[in-house]
């Protein structure tokens, strides 16, 4: 079968880039769509069974770091185009191992952009590089304003200075070799088979479990929630419609301080688990704040519902609620996400094939 477009989508078995492929497979059956992960920790092919079998979708494990993989994915099928999602993201994680944080981050990053160049040469018509990244390099927000596609990049922790710099590398490769580049920066994600070190799915877990609620300071840290399935949908635009050589903001427009969150999420969960008002409150335990914890991110996303049409769909009430649904009803992916048993599936949908 020909296809119109060959995409890669590099972590496409995470919990954002998931979200991306099966939108991607489903509404574009005359693409094709290479997942390429490595699956790590945070990868899980489980989340994609529902698609695994359509003819337009091809799994590739290989580790964006490794040159000669990748040059052959692009060569073997043909891909005229990249969605670049793979990432080292838990800002937790990269202060306690920064090192890994800029491998997977940046050097990753600049092998695909070098891939892509070598792969596409003098040829560009009908090509591109899209890099998915976030609002953390653009710092810490005081009480006022919003980060916009021209706020300055001010990172902070490890992680936000990873994709910071593949950010620049991204514009860079653009601007020297004329490689068609177009990259976004997201808000927080939330939603279904997001890893459950994350907030969200972590205080779902020991809200059901009973176990403390830990909560960095006092709460008082400011973040913007986007719906994963809405960031998709941005992604899908930004891809088909976005401007070569900008960069498009997105934002949930739900900007809440993690202590406001967390009451909300409570209030939900002993609506659901047919608790009594305040119970999941009481597990709520202050710890000792995050080293260097930004204190508040927001998004103006003007600019991609100017040009393209965007907005969220979702109130954070509505987009919690499927959340909470969705978590609820999948306990065993719960489970095998934190024994590491989802790697079976791995093995053995591919491995013996």
């Amino acid at each position: 079968m020909v296809f119109e477009r060959n995409i890669i989508v590099t972590g496409g078995a995470g919990f954002i880039g998931s979200h991306v492929v099966r939108r991607l497979v489903s509404r574009y059956p005359h693409y094709r769509i290479i997942n390429l992960d490595l699956l790590t920790y945070a990868g899980n092919l489980e989340n994609l069974a529902d698609i695994e079998s359509s003819d337009n979708y091809v799994f590739e494990k290989v580790d964006i770091c490794d040159a000669k993989e990748v040059g052959r994915v692009f060569d073997q099928y043909d891909a005229d185009s990249i969605i670049h999602l793979a990432a080292e993201s838990h800002v937790d994680r990269s202060i306690l191992d920064p090192l890994a944080f800029i491998n997977t981050n940046v050097v990753g990053t600049a092998n695909l952009l070098q891939c892509a160049r070598m792969a596409w040469g003098e040829n560009l018509e009908g090509k591109r590089f899209y890099h998915v990244s976030t609002d953390e390099v653009y710092g810490s927000l005081g009480d006022e304003g919003f980060f916009t596609e021209e706020t300055s990049y001010d990172p902070k922790s490890p992680y936000s200075a990873s994709k910071a710099s593949s950010d620049h590398l991204v514009r860079a490769f653009g601007h020297t070799y004329g490689l068609p580049v177009v990259i976004s920066n997201c808000s927080n994600n939330y939603g279904p088979h997001q890893f459950p070190e994350k907030l969200i799915p972590l205080f779902i877990s020991n809200i059901v479990e009973k176990k403390p609620l830990p909560v960095y300071g006092k709460g008082e840290n400011v973040r913007d929630w986007l719906y994963v399935e809405d960031h998709a949908e941005a992604i899908d635009l930004i891809f088909h419609e976005g401007k070569m050589g900008e960069t498009y903001n997105i934002g949930g427009e739900n900007e809440w301080s993690n202590i406001a969150l967390i009451k909300v999420l409570c209030t939900q969960m002993d609506q659901k688990l047919g608790r009594s008002a305040g119970e999941s409150n009481a597990l709520i335990t202050y710890v000792k704040d995050r080293a260097g914890h930004d204190f508040r991110y927001a998004i103006d996303c003007a600019k991609i519902k100017d040009a393209l049409g965007w907005s969220p769909s979702m109130t954070f009430e509505e987009g919690l609620a499927k959340t909470i649904d969705w978590y609820l009803s999948n306990p065993e992916w719960i489970e095998r996400v934190r024994t590491g048993a989802y790697q079976a599936y791995y093995e053995q949908q591919y491995t013996h094939r």
